[in-house]
């Protein structure tokens, strides 16, 4: 029975999806964009710090009608599958939320649906994102906001005026820097966000903070994909982690895609039958 109300909400999501998407737009000018949008994630990747996912009409409605239910399916499934403590929380702050799609999948993983509490730099995003939190009846917030800049449970804001030191200095100081109360319940989640920051500085001062939070009680995910030339950084970030007593993973699901997604699949010469990412969680 829940797995059925799962699929109506979800289903009624992607249909208000394509109605609103698409007004506009043809299928081949979408599948086009979606070909030009995969092409700037793996091909052009320096234009993602500027916005160049977003960039044009037809590049916005791919990613909402294609790589947001991705998301959102991938991120349910990696929480109903790490189990509790996960899927206890009360809240999530989504950073970098682009749709919301990701932050609504954890929260919609939870028997009692977490309140979300989305970031994101773009405007268009943060738009999508109020609809996606009520299409898929999630509760929350969202606001425009620097990922690296925005304060969480059991770390200090980070210093603008001060440059961030050495990457280890900063994981020490923060994962000790809280104020001893526990933050149990609260969650932080990167879904494919930490590969868009360009600032070394500002990455390594995140990865500090993240581990301030787990440190406090709380709870984090991040989410990246399997292709290693993607995040030149998991490594350290992974060390880090596992000093600190995180997990890293790896994930594999096979599933069925939603009609329209597997439709874009194949118009745009991709294959998602099998989804993957690589995790690290506390």
């Amino acid at each position: 029975m829940v797995d059925r109300e799962e699929d109506a909400v979800v289903d009624a999501w992607l249909t208000a999806l394509e109605t609103r998407q698409m007004a506009d737009l043809t299928f081949q000018e979408v599948s086009r964009s979606l070909r030009a949008l995969s092409s700037t994630y793996v091909e052009r990747r320096a234009t993602l710090a500027k916005g160049g996912a977003m960039g044009g009409a037809g590049k916005r409605a791919a990613f909402a009608l294609f790589y947001a239910p991705l998301h959102y399916l991938l991120v349910n499934r990696i929480v109903r599958e790490l189990g509790r403590p996960f899927t206890e929380v009360q809240t999530i702050l989504d950073l970098g939320c682009g749709t919301g799609a990701a932050g609504a999948g954890w929260a919609r993983a939870c028997p009692r649906p977490a309140r979300v509490n989305g970031v994101d730099r773009h405007p268009w995003a943060v738009e999508e994102t109020r609809r996606t939190m009520s299409d898929l009846g999630v509760r929350g917030t969202v606001r425009m906001d620097d990922l690296t800049r925005v304060p969480m449970a059991g770390t200090p804001a980070p210093d603008r005026s001060k440059s961030s030191g050495n990457a280890k200095g900063r994981d020490n100081a923060h994962a000790s820097s809280h104020d001893g109360a526990s933050h149990k319940g609260q969650a932080v989640l990167l879904a494919f966000a930490v590969n868009e920051i360009e600032d070394a500085a500002s990455r390594d001062g995140l990865r500090g903070r993240l581990l301030g939070h787990a440190a406090a009680g709380g709870r984090v995910i991040v989410v990246e994909p399997l292709a290693g030339f993607v995040a030149p950084w998991w490594g350290s970030w992974q060390r880090a982690f596992e000093a600190k007593g995180g997990h890293a993973h790896e994930w594999r699901f096979a599933v069925k895609l939603p009609a329209l997604v597997e439709k874009l699949d194949r118009a745009a010469g991709l294959n998602h039958r099998e989804l993957k990412a690589r995790t690290l969680s506390f």
